[in-house]
Protein backbone atom coordinates (compact mmCIF):
# COMPACT_ATOMS: atom_id res chain seq x y z
CA UNK A 1 0.00 0.00 0.00
CA UNK A 2 1.53 3.56 -1.14
CA UNK A 3 0.20 5.45 2.08
CA UNK A 4 1.40 4.37 5.30
CA UNK A 5 0.76 6.34 8.81
CA UNK A 6 -0.10 10.31 8.63
CA UNK A 7 -0.48 11.71 5.02
CA UNK A 8 0.61 15.37 3.98
CA UNK A 9 -2.04 17.46 3.83
CA UNK A 10 -2.50 21.21 2.54
CA UNK A 11 -3.67 23.29 5.22
CA UNK A 12 -5.42 25.33 2.64
CA UNK A 13 -7.35 22.09 1.40
CA UNK A 14 -8.09 21.28 4.77
CA UNK A 15 -8.87 24.66 6.10
CA UNK A 16 -10.21 26.45 3.09
CA UNK A 17 -12.09 28.91 5.25
CA UNK A 18 -9.82 29.29 7.94
CA UNK A 19 -8.86 27.94 11.31
CA UNK A 20 -9.13 29.42 14.68
CA UNK A 21 -7.28 28.32 18.21
CA UNK A 22 -9.46 28.36 20.92
CA UNK A 23 -7.52 28.36 24.18
CA UNK A 24 -3.89 27.95 24.93
CA UNK A 25 -1.45 24.98 24.46
CA UNK A 26 -1.78 21.62 26.18
CA UNK A 27 0.71 19.30 27.03
CA UNK A 28 -0.82 15.98 25.75
CA UNK A 29 -0.54 12.73 28.36
CA UNK A 30 1.62 9.58 27.66
CA UNK A 31 -1.62 7.48 28.73
CA UNK A 32 1.00 4.34 28.64
CA UNK A 33 3.49 5.93 30.77
CA UNK A 34 1.41 7.96 32.83
CA UNK A 35 -0.06 7.31 36.02
CA UNK A 36 -2.66 8.78 38.71
CA UNK A 37 0.32 10.85 40.61
CA UNK A 38 2.95 10.73 37.90
CA UNK A 39 2.23 13.10 34.51
CA UNK A 40 4.17 11.97 32.11
CA UNK A 41 3.90 14.23 28.15
CA UNK A 42 3.62 12.40 25.59
CA UNK A 43 6.09 11.86 23.02
CA UNK A 44 5.83 11.62 19.03
CA UNK A 45 6.52 8.37 17.68
CA UNK A 46 8.61 9.09 14.42
CA UNK A 47 10.33 12.83 15.65
CA UNK A 48 10.57 11.93 19.87
CA UNK A 49 9.34 15.68 20.15
CA UNK A 50 7.03 16.15 23.02
CA UNK A 51 3.51 16.54 21.65
CA UNK A 52 1.40 19.40 22.65
CA UNK A 53 -2.33 20.17 21.79
CA UNK A 54 -4.55 23.40 20.66
CA UNK A 55 -8.19 23.46 20.51
CA UNK A 56 -9.54 24.62 16.83
CA UNK A 57 -12.50 26.08 15.74
CA UNK A 58 -13.03 25.50 11.61
CA UNK A 59 -13.75 28.24 9.47
CA UNK A 60 -16.58 26.42 7.59
CA UNK A 61 -19.66 27.87 9.51
CA UNK A 62 -21.13 23.83 8.50
CA UNK A 63 -18.39 22.51 10.78
CA UNK A 64 -19.76 21.12 14.49
CA UNK A 65 -18.14 21.94 17.75
CA UNK A 66 -14.26 21.77 18.19
CA UNK A 67 -11.58 19.53 18.01
CA UNK A 68 -7.69 19.26 18.99
CA UNK A 69 -4.79 19.17 16.12
CA UNK A 70 -1.61 17.86 17.94
CA UNK A 71 1.86 19.92 17.81
CA UNK A 72 5.00 18.26 17.84
CA UNK A 73 7.97 20.62 19.26
CA UNK A 74 10.68 20.09 21.63
CA UNK A 75 9.27 22.95 23.45
CA UNK A 76 6.17 24.54 24.05
CA UNK A 77 4.54 25.97 21.09
CA UNK A 78 3.19 29.84 21.72
CA UNK A 79 0.00 30.60 19.70
CA UNK A 80 0.06 33.97 18.08
CA UNK A 81 -2.41 36.37 20.28
CA UNK A 82 -5.87 36.94 18.83
CA UNK A 83 -6.54 40.62 17.01
CA UNK A 84 -8.34 43.06 19.40
CA UNK A 85 -11.78 42.14 19.99
CA UNK A 86 -11.58 38.60 18.62
CA UNK A 87 -12.21 35.80 20.98
CA UNK A 88 -10.46 33.35 19.06
CA UNK A 89 -7.01 33.51 17.09
CA UNK A 90 -6.73 33.02 13.39
CA UNK A 91 -3.70 30.39 12.89
CA UNK A 92 -2.33 28.48 10.22
CA UNK A 93 -0.85 24.87 10.85
CA UNK A 94 2.84 23.88 8.76
CA UNK A 95 3.07 20.33 8.00
CA UNK A 96 -0.04 19.58 8.52
CA UNK A 97 -0.50 15.54 8.78
CA UNK A 98 -3.93 13.40 8.75
CA UNK A 99 -4.17 10.18 10.29
CA UNK A 100 -7.84 8.29 9.74
CA UNK A 101 -9.12 5.90 11.70
CA UNK A 102 -12.34 4.17 13.05
CA UNK A 103 -13.80 5.43 16.17
CA UNK A 104 -14.32 2.14 18.46
CA UNK A 105 -16.93 3.56 20.61
CA UNK A 106 -19.21 4.47 16.99
CA UNK A 107 -17.82 2.53 14.03
CA UNK A 108 -17.29 5.75 12.22
CA UNK A 109 -15.11 6.77 10.00
CA UNK A 110 -12.66 9.56 11.85
CA UNK A 111 -9.70 11.06 12.27
CA UNK A 112 -6.67 12.93 13.88
CA UNK A 113 -4.60 16.22 12.81
CA UNK A 114 -0.72 16.76 13.27
CA UNK A 115 1.46 19.75 12.77
CA UNK A 116 4.38 20.85 12.72
CA UNK A 117 3.86 24.54 13.79
CA UNK A 118 1.29 27.11 14.42
CA UNK A 119 1.52 29.96 12.28
CA UNK A 120 -0.57 33.40 12.47
CA UNK A 121 -2.82 33.44 9.76
CA UNK A 122 -1.81 34.58 6.60
CA UNK A 123 -4.65 36.84 4.80
CA UNK A 124 -2.78 38.94 2.37
CA UNK A 125 -3.55 38.20 -1.10
CA UNK A 126 -6.61 36.61 -1.31
CA UNK A 127 -5.21 32.91 -0.71
CA UNK A 128 -4.39 30.84 2.57
CA UNK A 129 -1.04 29.64 2.64
CA UNK A 130 1.31 29.33 5.47
CA UNK A 131 3.49 32.34 6.71
CA UNK A 132 7.05 33.03 8.57
CA UNK A 133 5.88 36.06 9.22
CA UNK A 134 5.35 35.45 12.63
CA UNK A 135 3.28 38.77 13.87
CA UNK A 136 2.30 41.17 11.13
CA UNK A 137 -0.28 38.76 9.24
CA UNK A 138 -2.34 38.52 12.55
CA UNK A 139 -1.71 42.27 13.07
CA UNK A 140 -3.12 43.20 9.22
CA UNK A 141 -6.32 40.69 10.40
CA UNK A 142 -7.55 42.95 12.54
Amino acid sequence: MAVKGPFKVAFGDMFPLGAFVKGGVEAVRDFDASTKENFVQARDKDTGELVWAVEVVDGDPESKGTFKVKLTAPVQPIVPEAPAGFPFVPVEFEGLAVTPYVNSGTGRLAYSLKASAVLPANFKGGGRTASKDNGAAAKDAA
